[in-house]
């Protein structure tokens, strides 16, 4: 493969003065502020921003490292091509011409099924990402969909489909206000949170023990959460579900519900009851590995607290209950009168919202619109599960997957049996990744199209403003100058959906005036807009911005519930402050009742196998995941300074199951489970519960062809190669990572 040098800012020329930008952080959900210090079109070191509305000047590794992210020399600086099977240096016109030419071919020949498209973890990390893909999804009209969602978090956003009538309708905790917060499945002192938003989650969990609140860590691992907390129970892994039902059928046995100012607003709270009253504590001690009392103490604190809050994440939703278990998260809020109240579990209103409007019953969530093609597996949100990728590229037939673009993802190494995707990526007629790294999956695209680093392009969080703890918005321009032979990444994006749409060779503005002018139509149209019975043209040449993506921004923001617009955000470089989350029940409800339905059919249908979970019991040792403070999926394992120290891809083992299996501390042990077997380095410790290993996710840097040197020197192993994507959560297409069957024994 031919490759330039990269063109990596110079430093600051002598006496030339150095300069600071705020930004804020695009690599996690806490969307903190930074100050940044800029030499010479190069960000030199980054600090927190302390007059940040929402960060107050936390910062973790991650941001630290924001400058050494952004002046990776093995970030690609200009497009790939493939030429007689190999990837060379290509300019943006070639790049673009390559798709045009063999993408409408394809749809013209086998229909638009035939493309599939994949959307990774840091689209909801960029402008580009939160406002483009829609676009491009609804020009390329398939049902090939594909996201890092059906890895993480699809379960809870099933469940408030279901229950709330949206799917993006998800509750987070009053992390302030609270009293007392039983948390399953999540480590936010070291992921910083999810579906969570919360800047500085640690010193939130500190506030609420020293105002005299509780905090209840369930965890198989001693996480440092957990250190933290009064309570850390330590649950067999994947049975969650069943300590939540448990919980539930204390409340309704005691007399302990209250649904408060909610129970005009729900229907199905009887039905509740008579579907868990055959989960007992005595009924699920045994399966959770815990003590009946201790669950019974539990439900009572959770009743008897003045506010409390129910949070589960990742460790909850990846396993084979986990939409299950995200319902019964929100239905303790409820029977507790904790959903949609201060102190308990609220929703946020974010600034590109729309206004709110009357409450009315709504069109409500529906599951299995269509199935995948091969295995039937049915849709969720509009998406597959990424799990049966593989099988709908190799399987020959009507509607095979033949061109795939994949946008910021490496499903080589995120999803099930990697290998397997590895192979079927290679028989593509055609692949197309928006990525800055030629990596695991990126090596077998025909065009790579590299976006540039994340100090040369603006940002608005349209995502984690949705789910975050605080009402409130920051938008940050681009804090230094796109570089020459860079594109901006909305510019890639924009191109892209006019070479697959017909359209190539036309203005990319043309991608975001077709998005204006048909929302603002509608709006003006719209008796509970805040522009109705206005002129769209009019409205349309009021908007602000230097972009296409900013005049989109500034038009949400016209829209939404605020009354804002993009001039305010800019001479409020630290933020808005929107004030606390508020309750908004009914009029979040889009249910076709109006109401919360707490008993949907769907989860009703999928209560019999959690039944059946009450006898089962794991033969050996099970696996479950890790987070580390320094690491962020696959995607940040190339910057030196968060690859290293105690961030390591080893296999954590009870010192009990160590001696009962001959493992010895630093030797290699080989790990086999459904999809293969990976050998990696033991480290014995007593945070994990007997029974249980973990690996953490997002490693196995080893393949050829990859251009990122620094995580090739420390490549670890694929913890989900153990996978082969059979055992999905059925409601959610998700797949199952945590609380996987393996076996362990010394390597040779």
């Amino acid at each position: 493969m031919s490759r330039t040098a990269p063109a990596v800012p110079t430093a600051a020329a002598p006496g030339e003065p150095a300069r600071t930008a705020l930004r804020v952080c695009p690599l996690c959900e806490a969307t903190c502020g930074l100050t940044l210090t800029i030499e010479g079109g190069r960000v030199t070191s980054a600090r927190g921003d302390r007059d940040d509305i929402f960060s107050r000047g936390f910062i973790c590794p991650k941001g630290a490292s924001f400058g050494e992210l952004d002046a990776d020399p093995d970030r690609l600086r200009t497009p790939l091509i493939r030429e007689n099977g190999e990837l060379r240096d290509a300019t943006w016109e070639e790049a673009f011409d390559l798709i045009a030419a063999r993408t409408r071919p394809l749809i013209e020949a086998h229909g638009p099924n035939a493309v599939g498209v994949v959307l990774g973890n840091p689209n909801v990390h960029t402008m580009a990402g939160g406002l483009y893909p829609p676009v491009l999804l609804s020009a390329l009209g398939t049902r090939n969909i594909y996201s890092a969602s059906t890895l993480d978090q699809m379960p809870k956003h099933v469940s408030s489909g279901l229950l709330f009538g949206s799917a993006t309708a998800i509750p987070v905790p009053d992390l302030d206000r609270t009293d007392h917060l039983l948390l399953l499945g999540a480590n936010p002192l070291e992921s910083n949170g999810s579906l969570c938003t919360a800047p500085d989650f640690p010193g939130k969990l500190k506030a609420l023990r020293r105002r005299g609140g509780t905090l209840t860590v369930v965890d198989p691992r001693r996480t440092r959460t957990a250190q933290l907390a009064d309570r850390h129970v330590a649950i067999r892994p994947g049975t969650d579900a069943l300590l939540l039902a448990a919980l539930a059928q204390v409340l309704f046995e005691e007399g302990l519900t209250d649904l408060g100012a909610l129970a005009a607003h729900v229907e199905g709270v009887a039905e509740v009851e008579a579907a868990v009253k055959d989960f007992t504590p005595e009924a699920v001690a045994a399966a959770c590995g815990m003590d009946a009392e201790e669950i019974r103490t539990m439900a009572r604190e959770l009743a008897g607290a003045p506010t409390a809050a129910v949070y589960g994440r990742i460790g909850s939703c990846t396993v084979e209950h986990g939409t299950l278990a995200s319902w019964l998260v929100d239905v303790l809020n409820v029977l507790t009168g904790n959903l949609d109240r201060p102190g308990g579990a609220l929703f946020p209103l974010s600034a590109t919202e729309r206004a709110p409007r009357p409450a009315a019953p709504g069109k409500g969530f529906s599951l299995g619109r269509w199935r995948s093609r091969v295995s039937g597996h049915p849709e969720a949100k509009g998406e597959l599960p990424i799990a049966a990728l593989a099988e709908e590229i190799e399987t020959p037939g009507e509607g095979q997957i033949r061109a795939l673009i994949v946008i910021a993802a490496n499903p080589v190494l995120s999803a099930p049996d990697g290998d397997r995707l590895d192979r079927a990526l290679a028989g593509l007629d055609l692949m197309v990744s928006v990525d800055p790294y030629l990596n695991e999956t990126s090596r077998h695209a025909d065009v790579v199209l590299p976006p540039p680093p994340p100090a040369q392009s603006a940002h608005f969080d349209f995502a984690f403003n949705a789910l975050a703890v605080s009402n409130q918005a920051r938008f940050s321009p681009a804090a230094v100058p796109l570089e020459a032979g860079l594109m901006d990444e909305c510019e890639i994006h924009a191109r892209l959906i006019l070479a697959v749409s017909g359209m190539h060779g036309a203005e990319p503005s043309a991608v975001d005036d077709m998005v204006v002018g048909s929302t603002l139509a509608k709006a003006v149209a719209d008796p509970h807009s805040p522009l109705f019975g206005g002129d769209a043209e009019e409205q349309a040449r009021l908007l602000g911005g230097r972009s296409g993506a900013e005049r989109r921004l500034d038009m949400m923001l016209r829209l939404g519930p605020y009354d804002l617009v993009l001039e305010d955000l800019l001479q409020a470089p630290h933020g808005i402050d929107l004030g606390p989350l508020e309750p908004r029940v009914p009029q979040i409800l889009k249910t076709r009742s109006g109401r919360v339905e707490l008993l949907p059919g769907p989860i009703a249908d999928d209560l019999p196998r959690l039944r059946a979970a009450l006898a089962e019991r794991p033969a050996g040792l099970v696996l479950v995941g890790r987070r580390h403070l320094r690491s962020n999926n696959s995607w940040l394992h190339n910057v030196p300074a968060l690859n290293g120290g105690s961030n390591r891809c080893t296999l954590h083992v009870h010192p009990d199951d160590a001696a009962r299996l001959g493992l010895e501390d630093g030797a290699t042990a080989c790990v086999t489970g459904d999809g293969g077997s990976v050998e990696a380095p033991v480290e014995i410790t007593d945070a994990v519960r007997p029974g249980v290993v973990s690996l953490p996710h997002g490693w196995g840097h080893d393949r050829p062809g990859i251009r990122m040197s620094v995580a090739a020197g420390r490549p670890g192993v694929n913890v989900n190669q153990l996978l082969d994507g059979s055992r999905l959560d059925p409601l959610s297409g998700t797949a199952v990572l945590n609380a996987i069957p393996v076996e362990v024994v010394p390597s040779p």
